[in-house]
């Protein structure tokens, strides 16, 4: 994701300055055109608009919050792009730390996979300040297609996690939709068909199937392994907030379980090859 950003910024023009921590990335990134750095040190100190593209909170929370991160140095005021699906209450704390620096944090966690952000076509889900999101906005429309601003920080990456809830439990719907139309005779071609120009139709039916399930292609770019840690993150939230979603807990307890059949690899469709009656097993 953050190489297809990248490639994305440079050819609207922005010069973008990059590091990753695998060399092959670093080789890939350099080769499309960003200036490499050492080391975050060099980074913070290059850029003045820092966009972070990470596989966890907890990875933002080292840029950004310890000691080797920006939170450690004395350094000019930075305007930091989270576009990580990362958790809510850990946006706001790193949020609250780095303003009494001055510097300023907006979360855009994005949809719309490595296709997206090669063509500059993300969906982005914004958490700011007015003023904030504002500033950022020349970067956010080099990068996103459609950008909502949801409210104050933690709130995009709140919608982010209510987003791809909704899409894993979309996808175990649509298997048992089809399932059921192929035992009563539809095919599956039909079924999406018909059901693409009526009420029922979603983002699952009209883009993931034909595009990836259907064909047998299954290379969105999006793995299972991300997907169960964002139902992960939807859980915990739930729990934090103590509100009760007994239809997404169960579909968590079925991608929970789809583990024992498909890698953390496999791209994130292959789950509509799981019969949730059979913990996973592939029906």
């Amino acid at each position: 994701m953050g190489l297809g950003m990248a490639r994305t910024l440079l050819r609207d023009g922005f010069s973008v300055i990059g590091f990753d921590v695998s060399m092959e990335c670093q080789a890939k990134a350099a080769a499309s055109g960003v200036t490499i750095v050492a080391g975050l040190s060099e980074l913070f100190a290059a850029c003045p608009t820092i966009i972070l593209s990470l596989p966890t909170a907890n990875h933002v929370r080292k840029v950004l919050g310890s000691d080797e991160g920006l939170g450690g140095r004395e350094i000019d005021p930075r305007l930091v792009i989270d576009t990580t699906t990362s958790e809510p209450d850990v946006t706001r704390k790193l949020d609250a730390m780095l303003r009494m620096q001055g510097h300023i944090l907006i979360d855009a966690p994005v949809s719309g996979g490595p296709a997206g952000a090669n063509s500059g076509n993300l969906t982005m889900m914004v958490g700011g300040g007015d003023a904030d999101v504002a500033r950022a906005m020349p970067v956010l429309s080099s990068l996103g297609g459609k950008i909502t601003h949801v409210g104050p920080v933690g709130a995009g990456h709140a919608v982010k996690i209510v987003n791809n809830m909704l899409v894993a439990s979309h996808l175990l719907t649509m298997s048992e939709a089809v399932r059921l139309g192929n035992a009563a005779g539809v095919t599956t071609e039909n079924l999406i068909a018909a059901l693409n120009a009526g009420s029922g139709r979603s983002a699952i039916s009209e883009v993931n199937y034909p595009k990836w399930v259907m064909n047998g292609a299954f290379d969105s770019g999006f793995t299972m392994g991300l997907m169960r840690k964002d139902v992960r993150l939807a859980m915990a939230l739930a729990r934090d907030k103590k509100v009760a979603m007994p239809v997404s807990e169960l579909a968590g307890q079925i991608w929970a379980a789809s583990e024992e059949l498909l890698s953390d690899n496999a791209d994130f469709n292959r789950i509509t090859e799981c019969d949730p009656a059979h913990k996973g097993a592939k029906s």
